[in-house]
């Protein structure tokens, strides 16, 4: 979604946020009831890592409640340390009882999000958008965890969605225990043209089986683990009634072309954009977790 991902910069020291809203007896209980699950965002975790702009940025009143019913469903056991942040949201490793997972955190103050509702009016799958800005990002949490199911039923690897609340989301872990794997745009990827090959052929599935376009298809947003490129950030996914949708998939097809041919490679666009729209698409194995 956002060219801003980074790793989250680490600064010694720690403390607890100030903000106001916590001296209101309410908050003071919620906080010190989940306070050891997010010992590691707050730095004190078995991770050593600490920032607290991180904290003071992300986890406003609605966070936390929504992480204190995730938190007392079952479905997080701790928040350990930031893997990825950028404009639009923070991605923390989590620690549950299914495994490690991805725990996405939307901002609820960023006026970013006004442009993004180019990616929603037109989706018949959420008519009647709301204009208020945490509605708006309420409905674009549930747009991403239903294109990630989307993606999953037609045999993209997409991390597999488990819970939402609001403005967080769970998801797999994409990667090892407590290494996320990396973004294509990190690493020397072993066989270029290889990882090429598959993400076209991932345009072209989203676009044949499952009338889908990613809409920010590139290097950015697209992980490598153990030899296979995964698919994340898909919230601005638009379906192909969208009236941007062909706008957007030669968008995405350019922008893969571009990585291909920074990585050695000699790949024409047209051609490429042919492979999509009229080879015939792979009925891929539905994977675990699909709608």
């Amino acid at each position: 979604m956002d060219k801003d991902w980074e790793d989250s910069n680490t600064s010694p020291g720690h403390q607890t946020p100030d903000h106001n809203w916590m001296d209101e007896p309410k908050y003071k209980r919620l906080f010190k009831d989940i306070e050891d699950g997010i010992s590691g965002v707050l730095g004190k975790g078995e991770f050593e890592w600490s920032d607290r702009r991180v904290f003071d940025s992300v986890f406003d009143q609605s966070t936390l409640l929504a992480i204190h019913k995730l938190m007392h469903a079952g479905e997080i056991e701790t928040l350990d340390f930031p893997i990825a942040r950028g404009k639009e949201a923070h991605v923390f490793h989590a620690t549950t009882p299914n495994g490690p997972a991805a725990v996405k955190i939307f901002h609820t103050t960023n006026a970013v999000f006004k442009s993004l509702t180019k990616y929603i009016d037109g989706d018949p799958r959420f008519g009647g958008l709301k204009r208020r800005h945490r509605e708006l990002v309420n409905i674009w949490v549930r747009k991403e965890v239903r294109n990630l199911r989307r993606c999953r039923r037609y045999g993209i690897p997409a991390p597999m969605p488990r819970a939402n609340n609001k403005n967080v989301l769970i998801m797999d872990l994409i990667g090892d225990y407590n290494e996320p794997a990396p973004r294509i745009r990190d690493i020397h990827v072993p066989d270029p043209e290889e990882v090429f090959d598959q993400l076209i052929m991932y345009i072209s599935v989203l676009w044949q089986n499952a009338t889908l376009v990613h809409s920010d298809f590139s290097e950015f947003n697209v992980l490598y683990h153990r030899g296979q490129p995964w698919i994340i950030d898909v919230g601005q996914a638009v379906v192909e009634q969208h009236p941007s949708a062909r706008e957007f998939l030669v968008r995405d097809v350019t922008r893969i072309v571009d990585w291909a041919n920074r990585s050695g490679m000699n790949v024409n666009l047209e051609d490429s954009l042919l492979r999509v729209i009229d080879d015939p698409a792979p009925n891929l194995e539905p994977l675990s977790g699909s709608d």
